[in-house]
């Protein structure tokens, strides 16, 4: 497909996990004619092949990243995703299922130090008004 260079390259070279939209608006920069509806059939199509990663948070627009051997921690407050290099599970999942394991998307849930802080100043507040 015409765009699908330019967003793998978009996928593989930004730091952060970006929405469709996100990928949207700097492909836009690129390539002013380009729709939405584009960028996701080509989203959905570099996933299809192996390409990309596409991570769901639920409630959050799915996400993507990357196709390198990585795992998550997700905030459950901000939705938040955070890259984490952690041992492969692959061939322990395999000896536990009995199955062949193609791959496998571990996501952390965890309340990240921004959460946490703000998590801790309501109860903080809550504390003192109830004095």
């Amino acid at each position: 497909m015409r765009y699908e260079k330019g967003i793998l390259d978009i996928i593989n070279t930004e730091k952060t996990h970006m929405t469709a939209e996100q990928v949207f608006l700097t492909l836009k920069q690129s390539y002013p004619s380009v729709v939405l509806a584009t960028v996701y059939n080509n989203l959905n199509s570099l996933y299809q092949q192996g390409k990309i990663r596409k991570i769901s948070v639920e409630g959050r627009p799915d996400r993507y990243d990357i196709n390198t051997r990585h795992d998550h921690l997700v905030c459950r407050r901000c939705g938040g995703l955070l890259d984490i290099h952690l041992a492969d599970l692959t061939a322990d999942l395999e000896k536990q299922t009995g199955f062949s394991i193609e791959g496998y998307d571990l996501k952390i849930q965890y309340l990240c130090p921004q959460c946490r802080a703000e998590r801790e100043a309501d109860i903080t507040e809550n504390k003192s008004s109830d004095l």
